[in-house]
């Protein structure tokens, strides 16, 4: 993010700002910044806190308090869920701009994220489907518009702004460590409805704080960007009746929706959209000839992103059903919850992001500035390696035995650091290759790629048979392969894409 080179303004108008509620500091950095960052670790953990827990309260059997659902109709649903999660972001950052403001988007997610979270506490199969649907709206309204807020703490971009969002992100993994330890914990030794009523309680706090002190945020997103009038609730008023009208016809027995098939056509229309879009931006959008060699560059990193989280999102989903079924947990006489294991991936980023990020730097300063797509290929190869430990451990469940959880920390240890080769590079070349004009929408193609990788995570995640063991195997090879060759096209592509990059570093 650049430096802002525009005039400074007088002096005399700097001083009652710089002691404003929304202009105080706290060790350097804005007051706001308190604010925001305990609402995204609170979000957060309510946020992975469920997800830890999700496909293990689908499957489980309804006399032990679950649903009872098929393996692969509940990957198909959590593949769904967290794709529409990412979806619905795009249509959160509009509501934000045309008609909320920052500020009420937050607060108006945060409630709905709430209010789904505690339709999961009834336990019926029809409140567990209206409360994810509610909860994606509401992480669609949060999720997007509190990293915009994070940014218009510091107008004046440059290191400050880098070092605000450095510990914006370390909020994130608290919260995603937290509720992935707790939630589980919660949840076997007291039944699923205490587990889901722990990320309630999450987001209650989270946005009890927001309220207090949003006052220190001063005008940064309190109001729309843009004014509109009442057509501009239009499209908002449709999608709500929509929402309201499938849901009331699926809880009502008129309409049968089939998860498998909609998680089939979901990928598809993602997809097509994205297609479509890189195909207006070089035919029709009126680039030049360099921005348009970019735009390649972009639909290479898209491919890579979606393929990458195909594989590292089976933590939710298919890895999360073989640290319950197949590993043995039992340490000193307690037995762990499966779901612990998904903390390790966000306490492997608190512990390796700053070595990352020291390990990047240092090889530029010596003149190994690798490419994008090097990068890519590096995070891919690592999601490959652990893919490979799971096909071993896999073949000692095959032959009936239960393995070490050792096997799994290997294996999200692996992927992790392959997420760090890969996302934070990810989204910065995403800011740079991307025309000026086209930078917020390129950014919201960017949660495309996020949504199709989910999707299809729950997509292979389903050919997992628990009556078939060998397809267990099968499955983490078939990810292995795929990775592995996606790796491999990422390295061969970096000759030509440092070309197409045409300088840009």
């Amino acid at each position: 993010m650049g430096r802002d080179d525009s005039p400074r303004p007088p002096v005399r108008t700097e001083i009652p700002l710089q002691v404003g509620p929304g202009h105080r500091e706290i060790f350097g950095q804005p007051r706001g910044l308190a604010t925001l960052f305990l609402t995204e670790m609170w979000e957060r953990f309510t946020y992975y806190g469920m997800r830890s827990i999700l496909i293990l309260f689908a499957v489980a059997a309804v006399s032990g308090g679950g649903l009872g659902l098929d393996d692969r109709i509940a990957s198909a649903i959590y593949g769904l869920y967290i794709a529409a999660t990412y979806v619905f972001a795009l249509f959160g950052g509009w509501m934000a701009d045309r008609l909320l403001g920052a500020q009420r988007a937050v607060i108006v997610g945060g409630v709905l994220i709430l209010c789904g979270n505690a339709l999961l506490i009834l336990g019926s199969v029809q409140c567990f489907f209206v409360g994810l649907v509610v909860i994606v709206l509401g992480v669609g309204l949060l999720k997007p518009n509190i990293s915009v807020m994070v940014a218009e703490l510091y107008p004046e971009g440059g290191a400050r702004r880098d070092a605000g969002f450095s510990i914006f992100y370390v909020g994130i993994s608290v919260g995603a460590l937290l509720g992935s330890l707790l939630v589980p914990l919660c949840a076997a030794q007291f039944g699923w409805r205490w587990g889901f009523s722990l990320p309630v309680l999450g987001m209650m706090i989270g946005l009890g704080q927001f309220m207090l002190t949003r006052r220190w945020l001063g005008d940064r997103g309190r109001r729309a960007r843009v004014a509109t009038g009442f057509r501009a609730w239009l499209p908002v008023l449709l999608l709500l009746l929509a929402v309201m009208a499938i849901t009331a016809l699926v809880i009502g027995g008129q309409l049968a929706i089939d998860p498998v098939m909609l998680a089939d056509a979901a990928s598809w229309v993602i997809a097509l959209l994205a297609v479509v879009y890189f195909g207006y931006l070089i035919l029709f959008a009126g680039l030049n000839r360099d921005e348009r060699r970019r735009v390649y560059v972009m639909v290479a990193l898209f491919v890579a992103y979606a393929t990458f989280f195909a594989g590292f999102e089976q933590g939710g989903a298919s890895l999360n059903l073989f640290a319950d079924r197949y590993t043995d947990r039992i340490l000193f006489g307690w037995v762990m919850p499966a779901g612990v294991l998904q903390g390790t991936t966000a306490l492997y980023t608190i512990l390796f992001a700053p070595a990352f990020a020291a390990l990047w730097i240092a090889l530029g300063r010596r003149g190994y500035d690798f490419a994008p797509s090097t990068k890519f290929a590096a995070g891919l190869g690592l999601l490959s390696a652990g893919y490979l430990v799971m096909y071993v451990a896999s073949g000692y469940v095959v032959k009936g035995a239960k393995i070490l959880p050792t096997w799994l920390l290997v294996t999200y240890f692996l992927q992790e650091c392959g997420d760090l080769c890969l996302s934070p590079v990810g989204l910065s070349s995403m800011t740079k290759l991307a025309p000026p004009k086209f930078v917020g929408q390129v950014m919201g193609l960017w949660f495309l790629a996020l949504a199709l990788g989910n999707n299809l995570a729950g997509q292979l995640s389903g050919e997992y048979d628990a009556h078939n063991l060998q397809s267990l195997p099968a499955l983490f090879l078939k990810i292995f392969w795929w990775s592995f060759a996606a790796a491999a096209i990422m390295l061969l592509l970096t000759p030509l894409i440092r070309r197409l990059l045409g300088g840009v570093r």
